[in-house]
């Protein structure tokens, strides 16, 4: 009996397998394939930047609001409290900037990326995405570096 089981489970393994060959991959709800050229390499690595650093902008949004209600509690403390705090306040205050410029270099740069750059120009369509993925990737830095910040800063505190 075991050796006529063996058989059956190769044989599944096999369909199976064979099944899953021509299906394309999904990433994220967006299609995703095998790139073919550098520029699909090259895009591909753009757009994984865009996804990481979109995934995070509900994340910023929240932090943003929580730093500001930590803020307005700070400022309706009594005045002696208010000036031993005036050290976290200002590390607050600057993180509050840079998780703002974080979110704003993420739409400014989601508005001025072409997705169809010299798409009839393999060479310049190379140089474009390139420079795309250098900036897309400092983005995603930003944001997750700003965040990493607010996280130990505001957990430091509670």
């Amino acid at each position: 009996m075991k050796n006529k089981i063996i058989p059956v489970f190769i044989l599944l393994f096999i369909l199976v397998a064979c099944n899953n060959a021509g299906k394309e991959n999904t990433e994220n709800g967006r299609k995703t394939e095998t790139p073919q050229t550098l520029a699909d390499s090259l895009m591909a690595d753009v757009m994984q930047g865009h996804d990481v650093g979109m995934s995070k902008m509900g994340k910023i949004g929240r932090m943003e609001k929580n730093i500001g209600e930590i803020l307005d509690s700070i400022a309706r403390l009594p005045a002696k409290t208010k000036a031993a705090t005036e050290p976290y306040k200002v590390k607050m205050e600057s993180l509050l900037q840079e998780l703002k410029s974080a979110k704003a270099e993420m739409e400014k740069w989601m508005d001025e990326f072409n997705m169809d750059s010299a798409v009839n120009n393999m060479e310049q369509r190379i140089k474009y995405l390139s420079e795309e993925k250098l900036k897309v990737s400092k983005v995603r830095e930003d944001i997750l570096s700003s965040l990493q910040k607010a996280d130990s800063l505001i957990k430091a505190k509670l």
